[in-house]
């Protein structure tokens, strides 16, 4: 019996121990869970220092937007025809040194003269024109016995302009239909850039223009005026490469009558003027527009300025095939031998009616002889 109560008196011992533990862990737990307030500081002996402020940040004022400025409407530039005396610089240096010279000695003699005759023909006045003004300046100031060699100099301008003024230069025009310019000259002279011009011209004065590519002979040729056709606002009848030139004319005539267009710009091909057979369609060119009573009203022929007389050669060889009716001479601002105007007008009775005198369409103007004889002065 001994051994089991034994037992027994440990299990009970046991059994209470465990209650015990678990009493004293409830209570821990309670303990915990209540809430203590917290002990009370006493506040530090002396004068009660004030709270620092609170730093306050401004609040940002409002940013005032800048307002939208609308850009300004460019005012529109208003074109400046250019002046002859601003793109003759060359050839009128050609002029100036012999000027200063004569002028510079203070008295009239031969060496007057021989220096004006130097002076006109480096210019490429030519030798028959110069010789025909340095004798009507002299026998002038023979007559009004000249001892001032200014003098001398203003008859010499009096006599340029005489020369150049006798002819009309007005681009002709048809009294009905339409008005064809014939354009001719060798290649490389400025032909189809000078009827582009033209032809921006015309538009711009509010004519309705069609162009002929009758230049078949060049490859490119009618490519390169149907592009300047759609930048001038122009109309252009073209052909095949190799195409009959006489029958694109017939088109484009037939093309400015059906569509009521005012002007009518022919581009041929860059003939060599010693070469007979071309020479010859151009003539079958015109018999073809003159089927149409007055139309034709100009045939241009387009001389490079810078070649001198070698475009005096030119103008002869072309005026005794087609009948020229005026020249429209290029690059005159890029040369000394602008006097080349004077050649022609003298030596050929043709007038120059247009010059280029730049790369725009401006720069091609009308020839004014007082203007130019201005210039050269």
């Amino acid at each position: 019996m001994e051994p089991l109560l034994l037992v027994l008196i440990l299990a009970v011992a046991v059994v209470m121990t465990v209650g015990v533990v678990m009493n004293a862990r409830r209570s821990s737990r309670r303990t915990d869970d209540a809430v203590t307030p917290a002990t009370p500081t006493r506040p530090p002996s002396g004068p009660v220092q004030p709270a620092a402020p609170k730093s306050v940040v401004p609040e940002a004022a409002p940013v005032e937007e800048a307002p939208i400025e609308e850009p300004a409407l460019e005012e529109p530039v208003e074109r400046v025809k250019p002046r002859l005396r601003d793109r003759l610089g060359k050839t009128r240096a050609a002029f100036a040194g012999a000027f200063s010279g004569i002028t510079g000695r203070g008295k009239v003699d031969d060496e007057t003269w021989d220096e004006l005759e130097e002076a006109l023909i480096l210019a490429d006045v030519g030798v028959p024109t110069t010789t025909k003004v340095i004798d009507a300046v002299r026998s002038r100031a023979t007559a009004e016995k000249v001892a001032d060699p200014e003098r001398v100099i203003e008859l010499l301008r009096e006599e340029l302009v005489a020369l150049l003024a006798d002819s009309d230069r007005e681009m002709k025009r048809a009294s009905e239909g339409p008005t064809v310019w014939m354009f001719v000259g060798v290649n490389g002279v400025g032909k189809t850039t000078s009827i582009a011009k033209l032809a921006q011209r015309e538009v711009d004065s509010g004519h309705r223009v069609v162009l002929a590519a009758a230049d078949t002979f060049r490859a490119a040729a009618a490519e390169q005026l149907a592009t300047w056709a759609e930048r001038t606002g122009s109309e252009i009848v073209r052909g095949q490469d190799g195409a009959d030139p006489g029958s694109i004319v017939f088109d484009a005539m037939s093309a400015a009558t059906t569509r009521g267009a005012d002007v009518v710009l022919v581009d041929t091909a860059g003939r060599l003027h010693n070469k007979i057979n071309l020479m010859e369609e151009l003539k079958k060119l015109r018999r073809i527009v003159e089927r149409t009573e007055g139309a034709l009203c100009e045939v241009l022929l387009v001389v490079d300025a810078s070649t001198g007389q070698n475009g005096l050669t030119q103008a002869r060889q072309f005026a005794e095939t087609v009948d020229i009716t005026g020249i429209v001479l290029t690059k005159l601002d890029g040369t000394a031998k602008g006097g080349i105007v004077l050649a022609i007008q003298s030596e050929l009775d043709i007038p120059v009616k247009v010059v280029g005198i730049g790369e725009t369409a401006e720069d091609l103007v009308p020839f004014d002889p007082e203007e130019f004889v201005a210039a050269l002065f």
